[in-house]
């Protein structure tokens, strides 16, 4: 099965284990996911905003992009974010005539358009759950995560209900990935906040706010007893890994739970290794968690310090022993 692949910049970038785990997969099921070529950011969250018409031509370029290339009529998206820009994207451009001939007309200057509706945008995790199937996976799992106690997290924006009117599943407690963690041999522990917002970028504007919503999450999943939490999005698995340290410091909490992308945790599952995955790139590091289904040790990343003098970047996290 083909299709387009959008990865966004967070695969690119903070988020390259599940960039790594996901081709991983896609070869394992015989899935071909093209990369579009010269793709841009999606804006994130915030662009739209602040500028409604370049935020849509922003976007609208990737779908011109990839409706011009490799002849797929989907497009994946990894990112929950970049998800569901794209698909508002191709929503509205149709639903409102006005904004379709602003975007198209902003996109001539690069030579471009796109007529709404040409691409149907997925997230990742539907095209596993839905394209490969339950039963496929079931089939393919040869190291099942018996005895892994999982915290299942989806965050707030891929479950969000269709411009349609549909929904895929639950929007208030959705199902689909507990159900594929269950097919994989773990035991998935009740957790009512696993569509709750993970603060997005509220790290960047209030630490006290943030860390008191991550806090909730982390805390929560603790209680009832989870190894670690898989999720399907990469701000999530952000917020939730990297900065939990600062957390647990704030708020003197004694928690530490690895955060994986459903990816690596199906790839465990069918028997890939965890360097095929990433794992061990995670700031949280998983390998006390993954010693419960054994199997090959977690490698352990070289880490570089940085320094940050001068630096005029946003402040980001650093591991323990950088602190």
């Amino acid at each position: 099965m083909g299709y387009g692949y959008y990865p966004g910049c967070s695969l690119s970038h903070t988020a390259q284990p599940y960039d790594q785990s996901t081709r991983a997969i896609a070869q394992a099921f015989d899935l071909a996911f093209d990369e579009i070529d010269d793709w841009n950011c999606c804006g994130a969250t915030e662009y739209l905003a602040l500028n409604r018409t370049a935020a849509y031509a922003l976007v609208g370029r990737n779908l011109a992009l990839a409706a011009a290339q490799n002849g797929h009529t989907q497009l994946v998206a990894p990112c929950s974010a970049c998800y569901q820009n794209l698909r508002r994207t191709d929503y509205y451009m149709g639903k409102d005539p006005r904004l379709g001939a602003i975007t198209n007309e902003a996109l001539a200057a690069g030579g471009l358009s796109y007529a709404p509706g040409t691409l149907t945008v997925r997230h990742l995790f539907d095209v596993i759950y839905e394209d490969v199937g339950r039963q496929v996976i079931r089939q393919r799992v040869t190291r099942p995560l018996t005895g892994l106690r999982i915290a299942p997290y989806y965050g707030c924006l891929m479950v969000r209900p269709g411009y349609d009117g549909e929904a895929g599943d639950d929007p208030e407690q959705p199902m689909k990935l507990d159900w594929l963690l269950q097919d994989l041999g773990a035991e998935v522990v009740p957790y009512s906040l696993k569509a709750h917002c993970c603060g997005g970028h509220m790290t960047q504007i209030s630490a006290e706010t943030a860390y008191g919503m991550i806090d909730h999450l982390l805390h929560t999943a603790a209680e009832h007893g989870a190894d670690m939490l898989v999720t399907v999005c990469p701000m999530c698995q952000l917020n939730l890994d990297a900065y939990q340290p600062m957390v647990r410091r704030s708020l003197q909490r004694d928690y530490e739970l690895p955060v994986l992308y459903f990816t690596q945790a199906l790839g465990l599952a069918i028997g890939l290794a965890p360097a095929q995955l990433g794992i061990g790139r995670e700031i949280v590091p998983a390998q006390p968690a993954l010693d419960k289904i054994g199997g090959e040790p977690v490698p352990k990343p070289v880490r570089k310090k940085r320094s940050r003098k001068g630096d005029p970047s946003l402040p980001m996290p650093r591991m323990e022993s950088e602190a």
